[in-house]
C-alpha cells in the first residue's frame, strides 16, 4: 500500500475520529512538498551550480528552478538578477512518493537522526526540515560526490493549527521526538 492510499484508508478515518470532523474533506492532506537549495558557498561557481541542479534532479525526478536574488545587499556579494538558490515543487502523485521514500529510506539514514522536533512545525500547519548532507538520500551514490550540500524540505498542508498538522503527519508516518 503506498502512502496515498494509507492517508485514505487508514489516517483519514483516524483524523475524523481525533478532531470530530463531519466531512472528509475537512480532514487537513499533504498540498505540496517544496525542496529547496541556498547557493551560498558556490554563488561564482559554475560547477556548483551545475551539481544541487543535478542532485535535486535526481533527487525528485523533476527538474529544478534557478531562483535569483530581487535586489542587491553589498555585504553578501549579491547582485540583483544573480542566481542564489534552487528549489523544486512537488505535487500530486510525485509528491506522495517523495513523502514515503523520506520518511522510510531518507530520514532513517541521516547521521545522528533522532526524530523530527515537534518546533519544525509552523503554526499555519507546515513542516519545515533542514538535511544537512544530500548524501542521505538513496539516488546519490558515495562515490560519485564531488561536493557535499545540504537542503531544506518544505512540506506544506492544508491543516489550520499545528496540532492538527501534527496529527496528519504522525499519522503518515513522520518520526516526531516525544515533547519534554
Amino acid at each position: 500500500m503506498n502512502l496515498k492510499e494509507y492517508y485514505f484508508k487508514k489516517a483519514v478515518p483516524e483524523l475524523k475520529k481525533q478532531f470530530g470532523y463531519k466531512n472528509e474533506m475537512q480532514v487537513p492532506k499533504l498540498e505540496k512538498v517544496v525542496l529547496n537549495v541556498g547557493l551560498s558557498k558556490g554563488l561564482k561557481d559554475a560547477t556548483f551550480i551545475d551539481t544541487v541542479e543535478s542532485t535535486l534532479t535526481r533527487i525528485t525526478g523533476q527538474k529544478s528552478i534557478k531562483t535569483k536574488a530581487k535586489k542587491s545587499i553589498s555585504n553578501f556579494k549579491i547582485r540583483q538578477g544573480m542566481i542564489i538558490g534552487m528549489k523544486v515543487t512537488l505535487r500530486g502523485k510525485r509528491m506522495y512518493d517523495f513523502v514515503e521514500k523520506l520518511i522510510k529510506v531518507t530520514l532513517p539514514r541521516v547521521r545522528d537522526f533522532r526524530g523530527l522536533d515537534p518546533k519544525a512545525l509552523d503554526n499555519k500547519g507546515n513542516l519545515n526540515i533542514g538535511i544537512q548532507e544530500h548524501i542521505s538520500f538513496p539516488e546519490i551514490r558515495s562515490d560519485e560526490i564531488e561536493k557535499i550540500h545540504g537542503l531544506e524540505v518544505a512540506i506544506v498542508t492544508t491543516a489550520k493549527k499545528r496540532d492538527e498538522a501534527k496529527a496528519l503527519l504522525s499519522a503518515l508516518g513522520f518520526p516526531f521526538k516525544e515533547d519534554k
